[in-house]
């Protein structure tokens, strides 16, 4: 099952073909069942900029269908509605709510819904599911998970109702269910149903949640049990700190409490389908949602059934969890082809074999060989280290993300399955690029800029030096006795993941940032809150709003980015996790040569994947080109 999810893809407020490019993709790579973008089932609902809204939706609908069933895949319509976690910013209306009970993530007030408005809402839902019968679309999915008005009205901490609505806090979902099933006939109606909101003192509970399972299991053709509410909005859809399956223990306990055994969906970061295989083995679940996973390999149930590994999905949401205020498209960072189906060229294809030398064994490098290899020519890749990987390798070493390494892993049994070859711990020079006739530069990156000062007595690492000189085994080794201060001027994941590390390892640490939160680069991948309580919980002090002015033997002097005051701190070892610069030699010395990744300007594994893809697809392009004027 690939399940719904915010994608960005549309034109206004309406499905686009890059949908359909999209949803057609993972027919093609075998999904049996996939539940498109959730629309809105009434105009008060406009949650995101680019929300779906069913009433504009039915040309999408009939495309997605004619796409994608000659794959054999059903389609399913996903209808919802956000309820007070939705954005009055777009709609300029005030949002809708069983209670007048702020969300509490925006702190706005929505207004309590009146019996009009409820009819309303129950009539939107059976409007959009005839729009979406009248598709052909083979059913729909109701979302009565993490942002739904329908979730809202079953939980205790956002429905303090006295009237029916709230005495019979499952009626509306009741109502909801018939009134679609009117509509639909005998086409599929599922539920995405919140089974624990991780709020027991008000919250929907497991035991709750059987009991409105009880209610609906005869109304439906499926449930999905997922979890989380707004009190808990990243429990929904963590990133790589939690491990994969997280719900199999949540889908048996509703299992074993129902009365009729409606089909039940597995969700919950499910990206191994030996996984999915087991929880269909132990009637765990008769369905498995693998959503992110087919983000980074569309072909994921193809290449299963074929025996070949898949593109791994490291659960980082750092490029497929795009509900936030840049507007951003969904992709992937192991796979940048997703949601760019109609604008990027496919790097599969054949062609007239080319010598190539690849300098750099990081992701860039990695990945332009692969593509290079993939379409038939003669790849040398040459990496200056003893391993292949880079960058890539020690975002893998920092605490909690050890699921990068995976990717790494496939990059590097990619390039060996295709031929590539490769020669570590060799320093390619200029005379060596002036031999070769097609060389692509992904040579990384190196330490960047200290905007502090430092004694000749203090012990101060750079995070590239603390992971490869000192880390073994996951603890730090040979490091003076006493505190550790991580500073982290970026506010990405290697700051706090450094700090999480030392501090496990039983070391007094101290974290400092200019920033007025830790990690604020956090909220892109929906990890910001949980890595401060991890911090704070493991007793990691934290320095806010700090300037890491001077380092000394035993000391450290932090300045207050606002107010100028300066304090001092106790300190054996700083671990500076900075940013880094380009390592452009070669680059600079030959400028007309192709670049990807980190020489190109450091950033993320994403935008290293991605350009060296295209730099191989771009050199192969202009050798044909030469090719042909000669």
């Amino acid at each position: 099952m690939f399940g719904p999810h915010e994608t960005n893809l549309g034109r206004g407020r309406a499905l686009s073909g890059r949908h359909t490019a999209y949803y057609a993709a993972r027919a093609a790579g075998g999904a049996g069942l996939l539940v498109t973008e959730i629309a809105s089932v009434h105009e008060s609902d406009w949650p995101y900029e680019r929300a779906p809204l069913a009433a504009e939706c039915g040309p999408g609908w009939s495309e997605i269908v004619s796409a994608v069933r000659p794959h054999g895949t059903l389609v399913l319509a996903g209808l919802g509605h956000s309820g007070s976690q939705g954005s009055s910013a777009y709609s300029q209306t005030a949002l809708w709510a069983p209670s007048r009970v702020p969300d509490v993530a925006t702190r706005e007030l929505p207004m309590e819904l009146g019996d009009a408005e409820i009819t309303a809402l129950i009539e939107g839902f059976a409007s959009s599911a005839g729009i979406a019968a009248e598709s052909d679309v083979d059913g729909v999915e109701l979302n009565a998970g993490q942002h739904s008005i329908l979730r809202q009205f079953l939980s205790g901490l956002t429905n303090v109702r006295s009237d029916a609505w709230g005495t019979d806090k499952a009626r509306l979902l009741r109502e909801v269910l018939a009134a679609v099933r009117s509509r639909l006939g005998d086409r599929l109606l599922g539920v995405r149903l919140c089974c624990d909101e991780l709020a027991p003192w008000a919250g929907i509970t497991p035991e709750h949640a059987v009991q409105h399972v009880r209610q609906i299991a005869d109304s439906v053709d499926y449930l999905v049990v997922v979890r989380g509410s707004a009190m808990a909005g990243s429990a929904t859809r963590p990133d790589l700190h939690t491990d994969p399956g997280f719900n199999v223990e949540l889908c048996g306990e509703i299992r074993s409490g129902m009365d009729i055994l409606a089909p039940i969906v597995l969700q919950g970061s499910v990206v191994d389908p030996a996984q999915a295989q087991r929880a269909l083995d132990e009637g765990v679940a008769d369905l498995v949602e693998m959503t992110r996973a087919q983000i980074a390999d569309p072909e994921l149930v193809s290449k299963t059934a074929a025996g070949q590994r898949i593109r791994p999905c490291s659960l980082s949401n750092a490029k497929c969890l795009v509900r936030d205020n840049r507007n951003p498209i969904v992709t992937c960072t192991a796979e940048p082809r997703s949601g760019h189906e109609t604008v990027d060229p496919a790097p599969d294809g054949r062609d007239a074999p080319i010598p190539v030398l690849v300098v750099g064994g990081g992701p860039a490098g990695l990945e332009a060989a692969r593509v290079l290899a993939g379409r038939g020519h003669r790849v040398r890749l040459a990496e200056r280290s003893a391993e292949l990987g880079g960058a890539l390798r020690l975002a893998a070493l920092v605490g909690g993300r050890s699921r990068l390494g995976t990717l790494a892993d496939w990059l590097i049994e990619q390039v060996y399955a295709l031929g590539v070859d490769v020669h570590t711990g060799v320093e390619v020079g200029l005379p060596e690029l002036d031999t070769a006739e097609h060389v692509l530069l992904a040579t990384g990156s190196r330490q960047g800029r200290r905007e502090f000062s430092s004694t000749a007595a203090a012990n101060v690492l750079d995070d590239g030096e603390f992971y490869t000189r000192v880390l073994r085994d996951g603890v730090p080794a040979a490091l003076p006795a006493g505190p550790i201060v991580v500073h982290d001027p970026v506010g990405g994941p290697v700051g706090v993941g450094t700090a999480e590390l030392v501090v496990a390892a039983g070391v007094e640490t101290a974290i400092v940032t200019p920033d007025q939160v830790v990690g604020t680069q956090l909220a892109v991948t929906g990890d910001l809150a949980a890595a401060n309580a991890r911090l704070q919980q493991a007793g990691v002090t934290l320095h806010k709003s700090s300037l890491l002015r001077e380092v000394r033997a035993g000391g450290a002097t932090l300045e207050n980015r606002f107010t100028g005051r300066q304090q001092e701190i106790r300190c054996a070892t700083v671990i500076h996790c900075g940013h880094r610069l380009p390592e452009d030699i070669l680059g600079e010395q030959r400028p007309e040569l192709p670049l990807a990744g980190d020489c190109v300007a450091p950033r993320t594994v994403h935008e290293a994947i991605l350009e060296g893809r295209r730099a191989a697809l771009e050199l192969v392009s202009r050798s044909k080109t030469l090719a042909g004027a000669g």
